[in-house]
This record gives C-alpha cells, sequence and structure tokens, in this order.
C-alpha cells in the first residue's frame, strides 16, 4: 500500500499534494483506518476531493478578423464579398471597423475623421471627372495646353454659361450646309434620365445644369447592334496616383439595329443609347446565361470576337488604358489638393481612401476609344448571372489590393503618438540664435538626416507596397505609373501641367512639393550615401570646404608614386590619336597621366573593401554557381542522367562567368583607351599642359581649389561630372550591347560613384586630390551589399582618373578664356606659359581658325566640342 504521506507524487512523478490539502481531503480516510487496521483499507477514497492539476492544451491562436461596415450599401454582393474579409458591423456597435463602404459619396469631414488603419471607398473631389460638366470643363482646359494628347472626348457645350458659343457653331454648320446630331444629357443625372437626342441644334432650349454633345453617329457594331464598354477601374491611392484596370467588364448592346440618325429615328432610345437602365425596359431586351449571347456580354468574348475578326486587341486597350490614366491625371491635382486638406501631414502614408470607378467607353468604327463619362459608384446590382461572376471578383480582388491587416490599428496608432511626442518636444526655432556655430552646423545636420531617412522609409514603404500589388492583383492589372520609362516622361510633362492649370495661384507649397517628385526621385542606395556622408561629416572625419580657409590645408606636392599607382596607369601613351571618334570627349590613360598622378597624390590605389575581397565569383549569376556546388556533394550517389544535367549547368554557369569576364576586360581597355580632349590642342598639347600643371601643383592647387569648389555652383560642377559620365555610359551601351544601362551592376556602381563625387558640394572629388584615405571615393563600397569584382573596381579607378583630368582641362581652359584679352593687350601672366603649342599643330575638327577666337564666349567654344554637355559660364 502507498505511503500517505506524498508517495504518489514520487512514485508516478506527475501528481504532488500539499501537506495541509492532504490533511483536510484525506482525515476521514485517516479514521477509517484507524478502526478498521491497514490491511482492509481501499485509500481510492482518499483522493476522491483532491484535485487533479490540469494540463495545458495547446490551443491554436485564433486568427483575428477586422471589422467592416457596409450598411451604407444596397447591394447584396458587396455584403457577401465582405464577409470573407470579416465581421460585418453596422454604425452604431462599431464605429471604429476597418471598413466604411458607401454608395454614395462620403463628406470631407468624415474623411478627416478617421484613424489611419481605416479605409473608405471614395475620394473628395472626385466630382471634378464624375459630373459631366465638370469633366468638360476641365478636359476642355487640358485641351487648350495639350490639343493632340486630350482629343478622346466628344465635343460638348455647358449650358447656360456656353450657350451663346453652341448657337454660333450651329448657325456656322448651317451656313456650311452640315447636319450635325446633339445629345442632352442633364449634368448629374445617372441612368440614362433625361437623354435626349435633336437633329436640329436650333430647337435645343437654354436650361441650366445641361451639358449638349455632339452624337458620334459611327459606331463600331457588332452583330448590328451599337454598344458601349464598361470598364472597371481601381484608384488605390491619389499620393502618390496608382491606378489598376480590371480584366473583365459589361459590353452593353442596345436593343434595336443601329441606323445612322435621321428625322424619322433621332426618337428611338433602344437604337441610339446603350444604357442597360433604358435597353431593360425594351421589349427586344434578351438576358442569357451565357456571357456570349444576350445583350449584356463580358469583355472577355468582346476580346474573343475582337481576335477572332483580326483586330489589334493588344493596341485597342493600350488606347483605352491611355485614356484612362489622362482622364485621372485631370483629377489629380483636384483629388490631391482636397485629401491634402483633408489629412494634413499624411504625405507618404498608406491612404485612406480608395474607389472603384465604372468608366463608359465608346468605340467607334475605326476603334478609336471614346470616353463619354465616369461613375463615382457604378451599380453592382446583380441581375443576371454575368454580373454575378464579374462583379464579385472585381470587388474580392479590390479589398485584397488595399490591404487591410489587424494589425494597422496597433501601428496606426502607435504612429500617432510617436507623432503628437515629436511635436511636442520639437526644439523651439529660437534656440538656433543662441547656438555656436559648431552647435548649428550639427543641428543642420540633424535635420537633414532626418530628412533622409523620412525619404529612406517612404521608398521602402513604396517598395513594399508594389511588391505586394505584384502579388495581389488578380484580375487586375497595373496601368499607372506605367513599367516604360517614355510613359513615365510622357505622363510625368502631363501632370505637371495639369497643377500648373488647376491649380494657379493657389496650393503653392503642394505645387512645389510635386514640382520635386516630377523632377526625379532618388534611389535607396543614393540616399544611404547621402546619409553616410553625413554621418562623416557629423563625426568630424571630414569638414565641408565652404570659402578659401581650408584651402592651406589642401594636398601637398609629394614626389614619388606607389607601385599601385604606377600598375593603375597604362602601360603605354603611344596610341593617343586611335581614340574612338565618335565620343564627344577622347579620353585615355597616357604616360602624362602616371606623372600627374606622380605630382598630385601620394595616395596609394586605395584597398579593395572587404565586401569586395570575397571571391571573384560574388556576381549577380554567383546564386547558380553556389547552388550548383551545393549539390555537387550528392552528384556520386545519383544517376547518370543527373550527372548530365549537373555537368550541362556547370557549362552554362561557366559560360557565363567567361562571358562577363570577357564584357569587363573589354569595357577597361575602352575606359583605358579614352583621353581628355583640350579644345583647340592637340592631344600632345594636351598631354604637356597636364604635365605642367603637375609640376606647378603648388600654384595651381588653390586656384583649382578655388575654382572648383567656390566659384562653380552645383549645376556646373554636375556639368563638369557629366562631360565623363555621358561618355561612360556610351561606352557600356556599345560594349554590352545595351541601350538601358540603368540593368547593368557596373552602371550602378559608377551611378554612386559620381554622385559621391558631386558630395558636399564637389568636396568628394576634391578628395580624390587628398591623401587622406579615411575619406576616399571607396567608401561607398563599405556598406554596399553587392560584391565588387577586381574589375570592376580597376573600372572605378580610372572613372576617378577621367574625372580628375576633367577638372584639370575645364579648369586650364577657362583659365586661358579669361586672359585671352589681358595677353592680347600685351599682359602677361604665368598660366599663360601652360598653353604652349607645337609648330604644326593638328587641326581640330570643332574649331577653325580665327583673328577672333579668343573674343568668343566660353560656352560657345566649349558647346563645339560638347554637343549636349555644354559648359556654360565655367569662367572664374
Amino acid at each position: 500500500m502507498p505511503s500517505t504521506s506524498g508517495g504518489c507524487g514520487e512514485q508516478g512523478g506527475a501528481l504532488h499534494l500539499d501537506k495541509s490539502e492532504y490533511v483536510n481531503s484525506g482525515s476521514q480516510g485517516a479514521e477509517q483506518m484507524e478502526a478498521g487496521g491497514g490491511d482492509e483499507y481501499d485509500d481510492s477514497s482518499k483522493f476522491q476531493n483532491i484535485k487533479q492539476p490540469q494540463t495545458r492544451k495547446k490551443t491554436k491562436k485564433r486568427k483575428s478578423l477586422i471589422s467592416l461596415n457596409v450598411s451604407a450599401s444596397k447591394y447584396e454582393i458587396v455584403r457577401k464579398v465582405a464577409e470573407e474579409f470579416g465581421n460585418l458591423t453596422s454604425a452604431d456597435d462599431d464605429p471604429a471597423c476597418f471598413l466604411f463602404w458607401n454608395d454614395t459619396a462620403v463628406s470631407n469631414e468624415r474623411i478627416a475623421e478617421l484613424k489611419p488603419y481605416q479605409r473608405v471607398n471614395h475620394f473628395p473631389a472626385m466630382g471634378e471627372i464624375c459630373r459631366k460638366d465638370c469633366l468638360a470643363r476641365n478636359l476642355a482646359k487640358m485641351m487648350k495646353v495639350h490639343p493632340d494628347e486630350y482629343n478622346f472626348s466628344p465635343k460638348t457645350w455647358i449650358f447656360p454659361a456656353e450657350y451663346s458659343s453652341f448657337q454660333t457653331y450651329v448657325r456656322e454648320l448651317k451656313r456650311k450646309n452640315k447636319k450635325r446630331t446633339f445629345i442632352v444629357k442633364p449634368s448629374n443625372g445617372s441612368m440614362g434620365q433625361g437623354i435626349s437626342l435633336f437633329r436640329n441644334g436650333e430647337r435645343i432650349q437654354q436650361q441650366d445644369h445641361t451639358i449638349v454633345q455632339e452624337y458620334l453617329d459611327k459606331p463600331f457594331l457588332l452583330e448590328g447592334f451599337k454598344f458601349d464598354l464598361r470598364i472597371y477601374v481601381l484608384m488605390t491611392s491619389c499620393d502618390p496616383l496608382r491606378v489598376f484596370l480590371f480584366n473583365d467588364g459589361l459590353v452593353r448592346l442596345s436593343t434595336e439595329k443601329y441606323s445612322a440618325p435621321s428625322d424619322t429615328n433621332v426618337d428611338q432610345l433602344y437604337m441610339h443609347l446603350t444604357n442597360y437602365s433604358i435597353n431593360k425596359r425594351s421589349e427586344n431586351f434578351e438576358r442569357d446565361e451565357d456571357v456570349t449571347k444576350g445583350s449584356k456580354r463580358s469583355i472577355q468574348y468582346f476580346n474573343e470576337y475582337l481576335k477572332r475578326n483580326d483586330y489589334d486587341v493588344a493596341a485597342i486597350w493600350k488606347n483605352i488604358a491611355d485614356v484612362i490614366n489622362k482622364t485621372l491625371v485631370v483629377a489629380e491635382p483636384h483629388v490631391l489638393h482636397a485629401y491634402r486638406m483633408c489629412r494634413p501631414g499624411t504625405s507618404g502614408n498608406d491612404s485612406v481612401c480608395f474607389e472603384v470607378l465604372g468608366f463608359d467607353i465608346f468605340l467607334d468604327k475605326s476603334l478609336k476609344p471614346w470616353l463619354l463619362e465616369i461613375n463615382r459608384a457604378p451599380s453592382f446590382g446583380t441581375d443576371e448571372k454575368i454580373d454575378l461572376e464579374i462583379k464579385s471578383g472585381l470587388l474580392y480582388d479590390a479589398l485584397k489590393l488595399i490591404n487591410m491587416r489587424p494589425s494597422d490599428k496597433r501601428k496606426g496608432m502607435a504612429a500617432q503618438k510617436a507623432e503628437s511626442r515629436r511635436r511636442l518636444f520639437r526644439p523651439s526655432k529660437r534656440l538656433d540664435l543662441d547656438l555656436t556655430e559648431p552647435d548649428r552646423k550639427k543641428l543642420v545636420l540633424d535635420r537633414r538626416k532626418e530628412e533622409l531617412k523620412e525619404k529612406l522609409i517612404h521608398i521602402r514603404q513604396e517598395n513594399a507596397r508594389e511588391d505586394f500589388e505584384n502579388r495581389n492583383m488578380g484580375r487586375y492589372q497595373r496601368i499607372f505609373p506605367p513599367q516604360d520609362k517614355s510613359s513615365r516622361d510622357r505622363y510625368r510633362k502631363l501632370i505637371s501641367d495639369a497643377f500648373n492649370i488647376f491649380l494657379a495661384g493657389r496650393a503653392n507649397s503642394l505645387q512645389k512639393e510635386i514640382a520635386k517628385l516630377l523632377s526625379g526621385s532618388l534611389r535607396e542606395d543614393e540616399i544611404i550615401d547621402m546619409l553616410q556622408a553625413c554621418d562623416i561629416e557629423n563625426d568630424g572625419k571630414q569638414k565641408a570646404f565652404k570659402g578659401p580657409k581650408p584651402l592651406s590645408s589642401m594636398p601637398s606636392v609629394v614626389d614619388e608614386v606607389t607601385e599601385s599607382d604606377s600598375r593603375a596607369s597604362s602601360p603605354t601613351s603611344s596610341s593617343p590619336h586611335n581614340s574612338v571618334s565618335n565620343f564627344k570627349t577622347r579620353l585615355s590613360v597616357s604616360q602624362s597621366q602616371s606623372q600627374l598622378s606622380k605630382g598630385i597624390s601620394k595616395t596609394p590605389i586605395p584597398k579593395r573593401p572587404q565586401s569586395a575581397q570575397k571571391s571573384t565569383n560574388s556576381r549577380p549569376h554567383s546564386g547558380r554557381l553556389l547552388y550548383a556546388d551545393q549539390r555537387s556533394k550528392s552528384v556520386a550517389r545519383t544517376s547518370e542522367s543527373q550527372h548530365a544535367s549537373f555537368d550541362s549547368e556547370m557549362d552554362e554557369v561557366t559560360s557565363v562567368v567567361v562571358r562577363e569576364e570577357e564584357m569587363m576586360r573589354k569595357t577597361l581597355m575602352a575606359l583605358n583607351d579614352m583621353r581628355i580632349k583640350f579644345p583647340g590642342k592637340t592631344d600632345e598639347e594636351a598631354d604637356i599642359i597636364l604635365n605642367q600643371i603637375q609640376e606647378n601643383w603648388k600654384y595651381h592647387k588653390p586656384r583649382i581649389a578655388s575654382y572648383w569648389l567656390v566659384k562653380l555652383d552645383s549645376i556646373k560642377r554636375r556639368k563638369v561630372i557629366d562631360i565623363v559620365k555621358s561618355n561612360v555610359r556610351a561606352v557600356l551601351q556599345r560594349t554590352w550591347r545595351c541601350p538601358d544601362v540603368e540593368c547593368l551592376k557596373l552602371w550602378r556602381i559608377f551611378y554612386r560613384l559620381f554622385n559621391r563625387l558631386l558630395w558636399s558640394h564637389g568636396q568628394g572629388l576634391w578628395n580624390c586630390f587628398s591623401s587622406n584615405t579615411s575619406c576616399s571615393w571607396d567608401a561607398i563600397f563599405n556598406k554596399n551589399k553587392e560584391a565588387v569584382s577586381g574589375a570592376e573596381f580597376m573600372c572605378c579607378q580610372r572613372v576617378i582618373e577621367l574625372c580628375r583630368q576633367c577638372l584639370l582641362i575645364v579648369y586650364q581652359f577657362a583659365a586661358e578664356a579669361k586672359l585671352s584679352i589681358p595677353a592680347a593687350s600685351g599682359e602677361s601672366s604665368p598660366t599663360k606659359q601652360l598653353s604652349t603649342r607645337s609648330s604644326n599643330p593638328r587641326p581640330s575638327p570643332w574649331l577653325h581658325s580665327s583673328p577672333h577666337k579668343a573674343m568668343t564666349p566660353v560656352s560657345q567654344r566649349m558647346s563645339r566640342l560638347y554637343l549636349n554637355k555644354s559648359l556654360d559660364n565655367l569662367a572664374p
């Protein structure tokens, strides 16, 4: 018999009894034991009242659901789709739900009250394109500036303001003996209400809130019937603008065979109008379960119909997407301005608004798309099977694209608290007056870093959002922003003009912000480089040059050059005339370059950073090689077919690596064959000039520093770098046979390098003349994730040399241009001795000898040499 003092716990290891608990629960058993003896006592009753320990069961974490409020919608399909995303609530019991769906427009006050995690299915000021009169007015303004771009809307008059101009147009048609049909619509009407047609424009009376359009009388017919397309467009954000096109929609046919409008059939609305609300009352309206039949069909069927008849479907939809984008470009200034007024200080955050728009598109007989109207509250009724299939899909994919997550509520509230705390503890501007100069500079750097960090966060958020959209678009397709660069540039111009037209005289800060965004956005790696530069300057490792004071600490003249420097230079200078003739600047490494480096810098070639000292296999294709290497351990156990596949994979990888090495070798050779061309001088004379600058470096050093760092502004400094940049780009395009060099890793490295040279008002390039290796240009590779090979590093070294030589040539050219007039009057200067010419100079293909060449402006002389990269006003 087990002991009564907790032995059960010791034997089983699972039951542990407390002593006091045992006394209370087992007193009755103890009395029985004393009365009847221990052998006959059954101790099972002793444990009846003892609480058994409860084992913890692993329960699955319940997935938290979001709450959606669709009580303001009358459509059952909206309610059913919303149930798949969360719990449906009403406005009374859950005002803090994630989504509010309304069939009508939402007031600006309601949008302003929304929390950051909440969404509503309407944008403010969308009536600027959804009201027929506002749409006509805004399109007419854009058409004055871009008549070729905005020619997709019928000619429209807004009554009563444009009644007189309409009558003038009618009289002009009558004088020319021309006939036109006009259609009259209410400005804010819907479902075909109040629409009428007129053959005689003089019979149209002046009415309020009415528009008159020219009737498009040459439609593309489908089985003899006139039709239009109801296209569904999702707009997820206005800051920045993001637009998605659903890949299906409705083809709405009229119910009577079409014939050109005449005095006898102008009143037959079932023939000339395609509105579903009108034609469904016709006795000829056909309802069919098949989407290829009936008076309402799918766009997918329409695409198949066009393909069967040999029409270019891709070109048609490209034109339709272009019409949609241009229309939303017109709305963007109004919507963004109203959205910022409702939610100030939310730039770059997730939009609390989204909207599903219904575009009514008409195709004429040449398949040109015409915009009829836009519905901000398209019908989601499901009278037929085709409605259920299309509208349920577009609603589901739309709610998925706006990316509502349960964690957004917690993150949004935390962000609001952080923003409030930041505003509360923001230092006063008055404190800046009491700071010393170093502290004030440090404060400016800190503010600059905060701005860069905000931009970096914004860019990463945009990248994350784009990645989410690419994975969850479903049946949507993103049409804005477009993928190709030419379309982006074209729309950027249209958006800029739209802001200038519609926001003229107001919202100046918004216009400046948009202009800055449209001028070009920074990439993530560029911002990281700028943050690193701020850290270096803030830590005191490098002081920005802001005047002639620091000239005393510029690099000194040295007479020795390291072995690595001599290896980096070209071993020969025998072929300066064999440079590529189609380059704007011809550049190459010669013996004079080695001598120039000898006098300018005592710095050895910077060692490769740690990331670059790894194996040269760390190239863009190295992942495949690593994968093959990992699999090589199990090759011995595979079949012969696996051996063959592995060998073929290794051969492919080897060929890729060999091809890349060959291309890199050709690139380095092309860069070494390039050399600076001094305007009006031969290559030998340019070498002599560079040698003389090297020999008199102590004399030229402060003057070059003052010219580069003080006298040239940021635009002119960038033009100097662009001389090398544009030609290096041309080398890559020709060598790699790639017109778009942005996809090349080597160009991305060069791009960061050029930005580094312009860092801190040109201090980056000037540091390349210095012996201080702690601030060398190769610091851009320290935090770079991509490994840099030895050949890539040598190419960077060569580009640095080209930029240094370019600066010296531009400086000397500007100095000679400045001294040309005093030289003509008999004055002398020590700098004049640098422009020594040979007895028989080679004629320049750009410049012609002229007795008045000294009077030619610098900009004209330089523009003859550099066709697209003119150096206007570079002379100090």
